[in-house]
């Protein structure tokens, strides 16, 4: 493979790494073909095989499929079915260590029972359900009976979710180590050219089904869709892939006739977990001293497994032992689909000219591999290597995931100013109030300890705190008992009643509004009942000093409208960003002039997201290095390691590895009791630190081999070792034979 090629090829699996460890099979599908192949001819095109463009275009449909549901899959858990930050995490990393899991189960299917055409289409049938389920269980008004927007059985909706997610994983991690063999055996003997091509065409099929679901999917999401009550649009989110599966699932089986299927060939897992188990099994049983030690434990295997076969498990199991580390690394990587999108969802996505959902910002890691591969591989590691460093790939690694370690330091700095921006709430034990005045002279107030004035028609800033009840001094002579709610926000709006000004205590939002919504209402001060309406929503007839109910709008520039009884009309615009919670005071002084908008007053009683998502390209920046100089250099170190039939065996092991990782975050996400995101992300990271000096001291000891080498010496000595044992049985045939004539003789005389 010439170089070009070759960074071709770098670039594929470090990007689909990313989105698809299974594509990284493909070194092991070109190494693993022995099987000789049917002659018979096949329909081809400029030199290819037509049968290739089907199984292209279906690895195309699943990643859109896939990725496209998993993009939106943390915020559906966490908006729709209202489950915490933590609980959203561990069930998204469960579903997504589910999917690296079951490859295993996958490929022994394929190559010991159905093969792998049958395997491909049951379990695509399996996977395209789960996706049909997943679009069913997002339908609100499925039990909305009420028609208040709220599903009254939500019990039903988690057990579809979960049905679907099952099935999901069982479908996508069967076929993942199938689809790019299944592609490979369509190639005959002469076509190594072509088959490579095939490829580099196959990877991009899953970069560009990946990437693109990355970017649309959270924009149907963003839609708002549903038959009583219009809300975010999570049925098409999850049926636009679910289509997608079905496109993929009738165009594998269109080109049924024209596959060259080759029948299941046994798989070399079972036969190296086969030969390890029985080398522990054997070893137990001569586990006294008596019996004299072997020089390895995999030695024990030799009376029923040929040498080969073990020195190539030995040379599997060293690598496998480096792969131990490993998971932490991906624990912290497979948190960008899940916290680092938590953590966009209370930041500002305007960009100006676009506005990013916070489950977009996900493509940043894909958009800077496309960028940071090239670079590595042309330019950063020849600049190492000028300079004589010997940047080994155990060490490349390494440094990878230090990277990572980075990435989530960057994370907690980006958390750390976020909290600061975010809302004080008060706890279980206080209350917070916050005061307007709407008379039209100033008004002194005393609420407990605390003294302002507040000029007309104006709130004090921020909200006061209180824990135990107090008493409210209006001016020189009014004085009212407060009561505090436990747990409460409150506004209270002084009018004037009589000669005496007197507190009206509306109810607040206790929480940021969500999705990045923002939480509007109106107050009523004008002398008549008024009409507020946004879009096609209203907020209802506001009679006079009254409060209207929160509506939630998105980001960007609302307009109001506010009628009167007698149709007069105020146009009332409003630029909103994300996150904020705003009351519109309408005071008595309104009219419904060509100035009317410049009387209103918006009072902010939560500030909206001030921390913009682009700080969050750092991390992702510190991640997509760490990821192509671990992940890359990992697959390349591993397959160079490996015994040129065995490579499956370390795919398995590799995508065990993520399996883990993602168990790995479910784990401290439920048994972290830290109560900020920040320390967690820290957490994260410490612990990576930890790993990755533990896995340089074990690559200090690893000693490189070359398996080819070691292999073409045990091809030498297996037909020696043939004649001799065939000498030995022979002997033994003979001596067997004297004996038994020996013994006929011996019966005879009695």
């Amino acid at each position: 493979m010439d170089r070009g090629h070759k960074s071709l090829c770098l670039f594929a699996e470090a990007f689909s790494r990313r989105r698809d460890p299974e594509s990284t099979h493909t070194a092991a599908m070109e190494d693993n073909d022995e099987t000789k192949k049917s002659k018979q001819k096949t329909a081809v095109i400029c030199g290819y095989p037509i049968s290739i463009f089907f199984i292209v275009v279906n690895e195309f449909c699943e990643r859109f499929s896939y990725y496209g549901m998993r993009a939106v899959l943390v915020l559906y858990f966490k908006y729709f079915l209202k489950w915490d930050d933590d609980f959203s995490t561990t069930i998204y990393h469960t579903f997504v260590a589910l999917c690296y899991l079951t490859p295993i189960l996958g490929a022994i299917v394929a190559d010991s029972w159905l093969g792998k055409f049958k395997t491909i289409v049951y379990l695509s049938i399996v996977y395209t359900l789960g996706q049909v389920v997943m679009a069913i269980s997002a339908i609100h008004d499925l039990t909305d009976a009420n028609m208040d927007g709220t599903p009254d059985n939500m019990t039903l909706h988690v057990a579809l979710s979960m049905v679907g997610l099952i099935l999901i994983a069982l479908g996508t991690g069967g076929i993942k180590p199938c689809v790019a063999a299944f592609g490979g055996d369509q190639f005959l003997d002469h076509q190594e050219k072509q088959r490579s091509t095939f490829f580099s065409i196959f990877y991009l099929s899953i970069n560009a089904g990946s990437l693109l679901s990355t970017v649309i999917t959270p924009i149907l999401r963003a839609q708002e869709c549903g038959i009583n009550t219009k809300q975010s649009c999570y049925p098409l989110a999850f049926g636009v892939p679910a289509a997608l599966m079905v496109v993929a699932l009738v165009v594998f089986i269109l080109g049924s006739r024209m596959y060259i299927k080759t029948p299941p060939q046994g798989n070399i897992m079972v036969k190296v977990c086969t030969c390890i188990g029985f080398a522990i099994k054997n070893r137990f049983r001569h586990r006294s001293p008596q019996y004299p030690k072997r020089e390895h434990w995999m030695d024990w295997s030799d009376e029923k497994y040929d040498k080969l076969l073990i020195a190539q498990v030995k040379m599997v199991l060293k690598v496998l032992f480096l792969y131990i580390p490993l998971p932490m690394f991906w624990a912290l990587f497979d948190q960008q689909g899940s916290r680092w999108t938590l953590q966009a969802t209370i930041m500002d996505g305007n960009f100006g000219f676009l506005t990013i959902q916070p489950d977009q910002m996900q493509t940043v890691n894909p958009i800077l591999i496309l960028i940071m591969v090239p670079v590595m591989d042309s330019a950063i590691y020849p600049l190492i290597a000028k300079c004589n460093l010997n940047f080994s790939p155990l060490k490349r690694m390494t440094v990878g995931m230090l990277f990572a370690a980075l990435a989530f330091v960057a994370a907690a700095l980006v958390q750390l100013q976020i909290d600061q921006t975010m809302p004080i709430f008060p706890s279980s034990t206080e209350s917070q109030v916050k005061y307007i005045n709407m008379m039209s002279t100033p008004l002194d107030v005393k609420a407990g300890n605390n003294n302002f004035t507040l000029k007309p028609f104006t709130a004090n800033e921020d909200y006061l705190t209180f824990g135990s009840p107090f008493a409210l001094l209006l001016g020189p002579n009014a004085s009212y008992p407060i009561a505090i709610e436990e747990g409460n926000r409150s506004t209270s709006v002084i009018v004037q009643e009589g000669t005496q000004p007197t507190p009206i205590t509306f109810s607040d939002t206790t929480s940021k509004p969500e999705q990045g919504a923002n939480a509007i209402r109106f107050f009523n001060g004008f002398s008549m009942t008024l009409n507020m309406t946004w879009g096609d929503q209203s907020f209802g007839n506001i009679p006079t000093n009254d409060m209207s109910t929160y509506v939630l709008i998105p980001q960007g520039v609302a307009q109001y409208q506010i009628k009167n009884t007698l149709g007069s009309v105020c146009d009332y615009k409003q630029e909103l960003g994300f996150g904020s919670s705003y009351t519109i005071v309408i005071p008595p002084t309104f009219n419904f002039g060509s100035t009317c908008e410049q009387i209103l007053i918006p009072v902010v009683d939560i500030k909206p997201n001030i921390i913009h998502m682009a700080w969050q390209i750092p991390q992702y920046f510190l991640m997509t290095v760490g990821e192509v100089v671990f992940s890359v250099t990992g697959l390349e170190f591993s397959y160079s390691q490996a015994p040129s039939n065995m490579k499956s065996v370390l795919q398995a092991g590799w995508l065990l590895t993520v399996a883990v990782g993602n168990i790995v975050v479910l784990i401290i996400a439920e048994a972290a009791t830290l109560e900020d995101q920040w320390a967690e992300y820290i957490l994260f990271a410490s612990l990576l630190v930890l790993v990755c000096f533990i896995f340089a001291f074990m690559a200090y000891f690893y000693t490189y081999i070359d398996p080819a080498k070691i292999e073409a010496e045990f091809a030498h000595k297996e037909p020696e070792e043939e004649k001799k044992r065939k000498s030995v049985d022979m002997s033994r045939k003979s001596s067997h034979s004297r004996s038994e004539k020996d013994e006929e003789t011996l019966q005879t005389k009695i």
